[in-house]
């Protein structure tokens, strides 16, 4: 006995001894239903691994019986090899993501929904098709199916099937979602929605099922519980009622996917859903130095609906958060880049430095700076802007204006918009041009000579080939006005304006960020020759470059140097964002950004910025006037540190 004593006191020593007090209190609690308030860079993955190390080598729980729910399969990995390097046996821990979990327990019981075990995972592309064809079926334009493809996503994210109340079944989306799901079932197959979904229904039906799961869990921790959706949270709560056992880590500040269905109400109602409950808060951080938390925690503190935390550092002070002001989106970008350089000489490596900007179509500008100053760098988490569907359409449209002979070109902008060109006729025009050692433009208009084509298809081809050449008598007139009648003459804006989802609003920010480039440019050879020039700079082959991102995507990262640009009303906080009243959502955004600083992090904001091809001058971001003075500095300079 006194063997196994003295065991596990090595054992815990070993476990606990590298913990801070919070950090240590978070791991040993056990009794009560207990959330982890973990605030950036506090080491809530060093808790999490540790607690259930700390269950399996303290005897509380057998590694089959302990579930942790991560959101990512990175961070399953993570903890997974974590775990192990602590205590062996941890494979049999049932860890992985909510819909790996929920994937696995459907297996066991798809009999219970009239599936085979072996039904098929189909993933976003194969849903986005089916949809296609059941609108083509119905006699609807295919152009709504990403609209369709998110409200039955959103459906499925609160275990709305098509047959509930709160499903219009006289609307588009209600009857495709009918017909969708119908058919999904039939194949024998699920989607990513369908597997929370057909789970919570399970433990519904069957109380035996449920019960002999909650028997099985007798710890179930759940990392990022500030993402967690509506049906992820019904989920959660049948297995564990009333908390025992369960352990929520997460940080109410960092909730910044509601767009993507997630409530940032379950973190913030933990007390009242569970019995026996306690916080504790993580608020030292390891990540950044001291001015940069004081300014984010000054921030944060701004929001009402929180459960409130400050994180803080025993470390140095560091420097202050750099805030400059620019006279416009240029001169935005190149303050950004000479600050890079600086940095650069100073010892700070590329692959530690990152620019975090609100909306996709703002690395456009920082784009064209880093190339021209040699800056080597990654858009993270999305394509280059010239590398982008939208871009490369409308570029194409204008290679083919200014030479009908670019035959890639054709290719690629012949059936877009959709006008009903299809493989079989394209297939024609390919055969014609080889045959003929000829263009497919020139083949094009061979074979419409001939009369050989369907006639919706000659009549479509024909319209195509008119307007090339309508605008080849127009090729003289600025770039940015070529591309504006492009957008308008062929219906593309309006097909992104009428699909009306975020994907569409993105590739419409993007094609407005295009317009604005082209002002820069006199003539169409010239853009193209710079657009071929931009697009053939080499990706650097090492890490060691500058990462280019949104600031969603920056969740979760750190570098030594973080860039915050586009600090203005209206582009941060969005302004869609202020019109849906996601004002605090925008600033838990700007926490996050400030937060993935270690050592300098700089705010840069534009006097007057051009937005689709109109000048205008917004006020500096309200969330300036809110960082504490005492932690930030307004640079007088043009560039330096």
């Amino acid at each position: 006995m006194q063997n196994n004593t003295a065991e596990k006191l090595d054992v815990n020593r070993y476990l606990l001894d590298g913990l801070n007090p919070e950090q240590r209190e978070a791991v040993i609690t056990l009794d009560k239903a207990l959330l982890v308030l973990s605030g950036a860079g506090t080491g809530k993955t060093k808790v999490l691994t540790t607690k259930i190390a700390y269950i399996i080598e303290n005897g509380y729980a057998f590694p089959s019986q302990i579930l942790a729910v991560t959101f990512s399969n990175r961070a399953a990995r993570e903890m997974k090899e974590r775990i192990f390097n602590m205590t062996p046996g941890a494979d049999a821990v049932w860890l992985g993501t909510f819909h790996s979990i929920c994937a696995k327990i459907l297996r066991n019981n798809a009999d219970l929904i009239g599936l085979s075990n072996n039904f098929t995972i189909i993933d976003t592309d194969d849903q986005l098709k089916l949809i296609k064809q059941i609108l083509k079926e119905l006699n609807v334009d295919k152009k709504v199916a990403n609209h369709v493809a998110n409200a039955i996503s959103r459906w499925k994210d609160k275990c709305i099937r098509p047959n509930d109340p709160r499903v219009d079944a006289t609307s588009i989306e209600g009857k495709i979602y009918a017909i969708y799901q119908e058919r999904i079932f039939s194949y024998d197959s699920v989607d990513f929605g369908d597997l929370l979904m057909y789970v919570v229904r399970i433990f519904k039906e069957n109380a035996h099922i449920l019960q002999k799961y909650r028997e099985k869990f007798r710890y179930i921790l759940v990392d990022e519980y500030q993402d967690t959706n509506m049906s992820q949270y019904m989920w959660l709560r049948m297995l564990s009622p009333i908390g025992a056992g369960l352990c929520c880590v997460g940080d109410d500040d960092q909730a910044i996917y509601s767009w993507r269905g997630a409530e940032v109400g379950n973190i913030l109602r933990f007390e009242k859903d569970f019995m026996n409950t306690k916080i504790v808060r993580l608020e030292r951080n390891y990540r950044s130095v001291g001015h940069i938390l004081g300014a984010a925690a000054s921030l944060i503190a701004k929001n009402a609906t929180r459960l409130g935390k400050t994180i803080w550092t025993d470390g140095d002070s560091g420097e202050k958060v750099i805030i400059q002001r620019a006279y416009n989106g240029f001169d935005e970008a190149k303050i950004v880049a000479e600050k890079i350089e600086k940095l650069r000489k100073d010892s700070v490596a590329f692959g530690q430095m990152a620019v975090l900007v609100r909306a996709g179509f703002q690395t456009r500008e920082f784009e064209e700076r880093l190339i021209a100053y040699g800056i080597p760098y990654k858009v993270v988490g999305g394509l280059k802007f010239y590398d982008r569907q939208e871009i490369k359409d409308l570029i194409a449209y204008m290679r083919l204006i200014y030479q009908t002979n670019d035959s890639l070109a054709f290719e690629r902008i012949v059936n877009i918009p959709k006008r009903g060109i299809g493989a079989s006729a394209f297939s024609k025009l390919h055969t014609r041009a080889i045959e003929r050692n000829i263009s497919l433009f020139q083949a094009s208009k061979e074979i419409l000579g001939e009369n050989s084509l369907r006639p919706l298809v000659t009549e479509s081809l024909t319209t195509f080939i008119k307007f090339i050449e309508s605008m080849r008598g127009q090729k003289d007139l600025p770039p940015a006005q070529i591309a504006k009648i492009i957008l308008d003459e062929t219906g593309y804006m309006n097909v992104l304006t009428n699909e009306k989802t975020l994907e569409s609003q993105t590739r419409i920010e993007n094609l407005k960020e295009l317009l604005i480039a082209l002002e820069d440019f006199e003539d169409l050879p010239t853009f193209i020759e710079h657009v071929s020039l931009v697009t053939d700079s080499k990706r650097n082959s090492t890490d060691d470059v500058v990462s280019l991102m949104t600031l969603h995507s920056a969740k979760g990262l750190e570098f030594e140097a973080v860039f915050l640009a586009g600090w203005e009303e209206g582009v941060f906080p969005h302004s869609m964002s202020l019109q849906e009243g996601n004002l605090e959502e925008e600033r838990r955004l700007a926490y996050v950004g400030i937060t993935r600083a270690k050592k300098y992090a700089f705010i840069t904001y534009a006097m007057n910025r051009k937005v689709y091809n109109q000048w205008q001058s917004d006020l500096p971001s309200r969330f300036l006037a809110e960082l504490s003075t005492e932690h930030v500095v307004h640079s007088k300079g043009k560039t330096g540190r």
